[in-house]
This record gives C-alpha cells, sequence and structure tokens, in this order.
C-alpha cells in the first residue's frame, strides 16, 4: 500500500489542513456534552439564567466553528482525493506502457482494466474516507473514552469495561474481510474479461447461434460476483449489531450505576447527562465501522492489486536526439534461441543468418514455427534467451531502444488502427509528418484513392480500431502508416493477407525502390519469388535459406509448400 499512497504525499500540506479542520469539527463535538453539563448542573440546577444562556450561547459558537471547518474539510478533502487519483492513474498508464511484451503477459487487459478504474476509485475513496471519517470515527471513540474519565472516573469505568471486546471483533472481520474483497475484485476482472472476449466475437457468436450459451456462462460467472459480494457484505453488516450489542450493554451498566450514585449524591444529574452523550457518540463511531471495514478492506485489495502493476518491471526509454537513418539497416542473428518466460520449451533455436542492408527477405513457415517471435525479437518486443542480435553490427542490447525502436517499421498480422480520422492514424507513423509524406505513403500502400473515394476523404473517422474498414482496407492503412516513419527496417507479419495477387503486386513494384531492409512473412509463394532471398523456419529451427530457385532445388518442404499452393492447398497441408 506504500507504493500507491506515496502519491498523496504530493499534497501533503493540503491533506494537512484538512485534518487539522477534522480535528477541529472533532473537538467540538467532544467539549460539547460538557456545555450540556454546565447548563444542567451550573444553570438548571443552580437556578441561574445567565449560566445556562453563556454555556448555550458557548454551544452556539462552537457548532457555528465545526460547521465552517467541516465545509472548508470537505473541499480540501475533495481536491486531495481526485488530484491523488489522478497522479496514481497516469502512474499506472504510464507504467504499462513501459512494460515489456513478457511483462505484459502477466497481465491481462480485462484486470488492467479493472486497476486503472475500480481499484483506483477504492483507493481515492480511503482518501477521502481518511480526511473526513476514517480517522475521526476512531479518534471519536478514544476522545469519547477520555472524555468520560474528565467527567467522572467511576463511571468511565463502566462504560470501556467491554471496549477491548470490541476492538478485538473489529481486528478479526477486517482481516478476513480484506481476502474476501480481493477475491470480489479477482471476480470483477474476470466479468470484465469475459465481456470484452464477447463483444469482440459477437459476429462469431450469432453466426453460431450461441447467444444462450453465452448468457448462461455470464449468469454463472456474474453469480459467483454475486455471492461473494452477498457473502462480504453479510459479513460486515454484522459488525452493526454486535457493535449495538456491546455498547448498549455498556450503557445500561452505566445507569444502573448511576442510579445508586445519584441516590447517594455522589454524582450530579449534568455528569450523567453528559456520560450518556459521550456513551451516545461512542456508538456513533462504532457503528462507522462497519462501513469504513468495507471501504478500507476493498481499498487496501485494490491498493495490494495496483502495487503489482507499479512496482513490475519496465523497460526504460531515454528519448534523447538522434539522426534517422537514411537507408537500410543491416540484421544479424548470432545462433540466437529463444524461450518464452516461464516456459521450458525452445520456440527459437541456435538461429543463425544475417541480412544485409535494403535487402527484401521473406519468412515462411508452418503455424507455430516461430516467425513472428523471431522478428518480435528485432525491435526488443522480447529479449532473446541466448545468442546475439545485431543491427547495422551493433548488438540491440546496447542501442538505445527508443533509437533502435525508431528504425523499425511494424506492421502486425491483425491490422491495429486507432480511434479517430485516417489522417490521424497516418501521424503515428510520424508526428510531424507532412502532408505529402502521408499521401506519398498511402499512394505506394495501394490504399490512397479508396481514401478519396469516403465522403471524408482524410478526415473519415475509422472508429474503434478500424471497424467499418474492410480487412483489406485496414492491412494497406497499417503498412501506409508505418511508411510514413521513414523506417531503416520494415517488417510485415503476414500483412498483406487480404489483398489480392494483382494489388500486392502494385504495392510491392511501388516500394520496391525504397531504401529499406524489408522482413515480410507471408504464406504466399507468389510474394516469395519476388523476394532477394526466403528463410524457412520449421519447428523453430532453419530449414533452408535462399532463393527461389535455390529452395525449389534443394529443399523438399519448400516443394511441398509450392506444390500444395499449385493446386489449391493451403499452406500446413
Amino acid at each position: 500500500m506504500k507504493t500507491v499512497f506515496r502519491y498523496a504525499l504530493k499534497y501533503k500540506w493540503i491533506i494537512i489542513i484538512g485534518l487539522v479542520l477534522m480535528l477541529v469539527e472533532l473537538g467540538v463535538e467532544l467539549i460539547q456534552p460538557l456545555f450540556i453539563r454546565g447548563v444542567i448542573d451550573e444553570g438548571i440546577q443552580q437556578n441561574s439564567l445567565e449560566k445556562a444562556y453563556l454555556y448555550l450561547f458557548l454551544m452556539l459558537g462552537a457548532s457555528a466553528v465545526s460547521f465552517i471547518a467541516g465545509i472548508f474539510n470537505t473541499y480540501f478533502s475533495s481536491y486531495a482525493t481526485n488530484a491523488f487519483g489522478n497522479d496514481l492513474r497516469n502512474a499506472i498508464f504510464r507504467r504499462i506502457q513501459g512494460f515489456s511484451l513478457g511483462t505484459l503477459a502477466k497481465f491481462n487487459s480485462s484486470t488492467l482494466i479493472t486497476r486503472l478504474t475500480q481499484d483506483v476509485l477504492m483507493s481515492e475513496n480511503l482518501v477521502f474516507m481518511g480526511m473526513r471519517i476514517l480517522l475521526r470515527a476512531p479518534l471519536m471513540v478514544i476522545g469519547s473514552l477520555i472524555m468520560s474519565f474528565v467527567v467522572n472516573v467511576k463511571l468511565g469505568f463502566y462504560l470501556t469495561m467491554l471496549t477491548p471486546l470490541l476492538f478485538v471483533f473489529l481486528l478479526i472481520t477486517a482481516r478476513y474481510g480484506t481476502k474476501i474483497f480481493s477475491r470480489i475484485q479477482r471476480r470483477l476482472d474476470g466479468i470484465n474479461r469475459f465481456i470484452q472476449e464477447n463483444l469482440s466475437a459477437m459476429t462469431l457468436i450469432k453466426v453460431n447461434n450461441r447467444m444462450e450459451y453465452e448468457s448462461n456462462r455470464f449468469s454463472k460467472i456474474a453469480g459467483d460476483l454475486r455471492d461473494d459480494m452477498i457473502f462480504g457484505l453479510r459479513l460486515m453488516e454484522s459488525i452493526l449489531p454486535v457493535l449495538l450489542l456491546i455498547m448498549n450493554g455498556s450503557l445500561l451498566i452505566v445507569l444502573f450505576v448511576a442510579r445508586d450514585l445519584l441516590e447517594s449524591s455522589s454524582i450530579q444529574v449534568g455528569e450523567l447527562v453528559a456520560i450518556i452523550n459521550y456513551a451516545l457518540r461512542m456508538q456513533g463511531g462504532f457503528s462507522m465501522f462497519s462501513w469504513l471495514i468495507i471501504a478500507a478492506t476493498r481499498a487496501k485489495a485494490s491498493a495490494d492489486r495496483i502495487e503489482e502493476v507499479l512496482q513490475a518491471p519496465i523497460t526504460q526509454y531515454e528519448y534523447d536526439e538522434f539522426e534517422k537513418t537514411k537507408t537500410g539497416s543491416s540484421v544479424e542473428f548470432k545462433d540466437v534461441s529463444f524461450k518464452y518466460p516461464n516456459d521450458t520449451l525452445k520456440v527459437l533455436k541456435n538461429i543463425s543468418f544475417k541480412i544485409e542492408k535494403n535487402e527484401n527477405l521473406v519468412i515462411m513457415g508452418a503455424t507455430g514455427s516461430g516467425k513472428s517471435t523471431l522478428v518480435n525479437l528485432i525491435p526488443r518486443m522480447y529479449d532473446a534467451t541466448e545468442g546475439q542480435i545485431l543491427v547495422d553490427d551493433k548488438d540491440i542490447r546496447e542501442w538505445n531502444i527508443a533509437e533502435l525502436r525508431e528504425k523499425v517499421g511494424y506492421v502486425p498480422q491483425s491490422a491495429i488502427l486507432f480511434t479517430g480520422s485516417i489522417y490521424e492514424n497516418m501521424l503515428w507513423g510520424d508526428r510531424e509528418a507532412h502532408e505529402e509524406s502521408i499521401y506519398d505513403s498511402t499512394i505506394k500502400a495501394q490504399i490512397h484513392e479508396s481514401i478519396l473515394e469516403f465522403d471524408d476523404q482524410y478526415d473519415t473517422q475509422v472508429g474503434q480500431r478500424g471497424v467499418q474498414l474492410s480487412g483489406g482496407q485496414k492491412q494497406r492503412l497499417s503498412i501506409a502508416r508505418a511508411l510514413v516513419k521513414r523506417p531503416a527496417i520494415l517488417i510485415l507479419d503476414d500483412s498483406t493477407s487480404a489483398l489480392d495477387v494483382s494489388t500486392e503486386t502494385s504495392l510491392w513494384d511501388a516500394i520496391k525502390d525504397i531504401e529499406v531492409t524489408r522482413i515480410v512473412i507471408s504464406q504466399k509463394i507468389s510474394t516469395a519469388q519476388a523476394a532477394d532471398r526466403i528463410l524457412l523456419l520449421d519447428e523453430g529451427e532453419i530449414s533452408a535459406i535462399g532463393t527461389h530457385e535455390k529452395l525449389l532445388r534443394e529443399s523438399e518442404l519448400y516443394n511441398k509448400i509450392v506444390e500444395s499452393q499449385s493446386r489449391g492447398g493451403s499452406f500446413d497441408d
């Protein structure tokens, strides 16, 4: 929790002022029973209206001070809470941006969304309550106990004799409640994950008439959350009846003892009334505990989950000024092996080859052969488990990682577009790109003419993930965005699969004269034929490397691929 709430230290003076104002409110509440005692014992009992009016006037003045302090406390509490929540939310998001793919794999997107929203909200609530009532409730109880001894030691003793039982009960309940509400937050993660998956696969669900099945699955997941929430809230709600039982028992003991003391004139009526007032204030303080424990235990569970994100390792970026490469870069793999974190199976084994500057290399292989993993090692999405990768004859671990990635234009298998206009999406390649550069890139990517056919042309809103565009349009826009970046290394990870042969041929013709090293993952023999060399992967190892003609002569696997495609079969047949 320390990692999370240190973000509130920035506003420590605001918090301190708020807490001082809260203590002013608390002080007024603790002093008022003494004024009531004065009204009764020194005013009414002594038939002195002046004394009675004096104490009433003091009560009124103290209440006004408490009212003003409460207003300003609320203002400062709200400001500090929202500022803390904003800083925490930004810190989490920035941390996520620094995650490597290996670290990101430990957190699915649904849990990160929950932690950025629900968990931050729980932490905000704890800060707000801390400045308003979280400290006030126990201080009210402790202050009332102390003041009861100030009024009358004997009655104060009888009032507090059962209090230790309450503290033990509250401690046990709070510890158990933390475990329950931590489980509830994990249930929320599960619901968010299910909803995300369901919405992204809605077309498939409808086509296969799985709506009822999915609804039943959701009911089961939501039902588990409901059961845990009911159990947790019942546990917390049990606090209030126990508190009232013990406090009322203490009050009955006080009244029983006070009867004899009044008869023997050992105490005055005003003292008894003051003690009863303090008992009621203690009861009010304890009655808040059930709600406070719910909020505090949920906040602790949320803070622990946020802390996991804030303490996860990140990649350090240094955004220094560096000069862009005007030509392609060489890439060399030296005896590279790789396995994913927490996995014992090597995905790549002893990979060694070199791509020369401005060379066009096509990587082919069956599904699961390690093609995407191999290209992800170049911009250090992952680090090789063994061996070396060199860009321009320099180990990529020695590169400024921001500069290394600035060299790479990457188009993934699944074309990803962001909410906004087509023009705004193109600027992802280069935030300072001119219109001419963007138009040139879209022309080369064979998408410019299609954009001009839209009503709003480059101002067309693509929607979330480019939902209203065809697969081929999204792929060509993604390629154009990578070209806008003017990379030294262009990686196309099976990103022309939705293009017809004619469009793809036009694309390769348009970019063949660009000085860029091309690494293309493809399943198409037509694409491989136009490459300078072909790298054939088989179960994470290099099966063959060379030109189309060479592999036809020397590679049995490559001949099978050519044969399967010539007769209309699939790559993995």
